[in-house]
């Protein structure tokens, strides 16, 4: 699962930053978006918006930095934000299969 989430972030950023730049480096589960991709606060927001349309209103990447020191938002890596949203979307299927399921008789 998570290397299709890090295949799908990487084909965002992608669509953000333009191939050319990305080619020249592997988004792996280390690259931070900072210091090895540059990400500007814009491209951010751009981001943001991608993983909405993929990932719905849950996966709110704005919230996910709000939670963040300013510290800890410059040294985020890829592999932190395809862990938040494993989680977030793991959890939404099991909500989705919880309420799914058949009610119990009784």
């Amino acid at each position: 699962m998570a290397t299709d989430i890090l295949a799908e972030i990487t084909g965002m950023l992608v669509k953000i930053v333009g191939d050319e730049y990305l080619l020249a480096k592997e988004v792996t589960m280390k690259t931070t978006f900072n210091e090895d991709l540059a990400l500007e606060s814009i491209e951010f927001v751009a981001l943001a918006e991608l993983l909405h349309h993929r990932y719905g209103a849950d996966v709110d990447l704005m919230g996910f930095l709000a939670e963040k020191d300013m510290d800890a938002i410059l040294a985020m890596s890829v592999g932190e934000l395809v862990t938040h949203i494993g989680r977030i979307t793991h959890t939404s299927l099991a909500r989705a299969a919880a309420g799914s399921s058949p009610a119990s008789a009784g």
